[in-house]
């Protein structure tokens, strides 16, 4: 089976405020990844928890067993898109308000099936 992936593309937060929690549970199993999750109180925590509990799904949809025990092998946040919004300043100026999006993407070790 190899790797099972998941990954939630285009999530409303930024990068820069889920990386340190992917970078947390990179090499945990999945069952201590959620664990570690449960107690931060941070919105970026809520985003990663949903798409390690998706993998997790998705590698039992597969037929591999002990699903909490498999071991996180790639947590990687990238950048997304933006919404640019533009605010009025002093003078006629004009700041660039940049609403960040990004891509999570989670991939756990199942090993094969004899």
């Amino acid at each position: 089976m190899g790797q099972v992936r998941a990954m939630h593309r285009f999530a409303r937060i930024s990068a820069t405020k889920v990386r340190p929690f992917a970078d947390m549970v990179r090499g945990m199993t999945a069952s201590e990844g959620l664990d570690s999750l449960k107690y931060i109180p941070n919105r970026g925590a809520r985003f990663l928890e949903k798409v390690i509990k998706s993998a997790m799904a998705n590698a039992e949809d597969k037929g591999a067993r002990n699903v909490e025990g498999l071991k996180i092998t790639e947590a990687r946040v990238d950048g997304g898109p933006m919404f640019k919004r533009i605010q009025p300043r002093a003078r006629g100026m004009a700041y660039t308000i940049r609403r960040r999006m990004s891509h999570i993407h989670v991939s756990i070790d199942a090993p094969e099936l004899p």
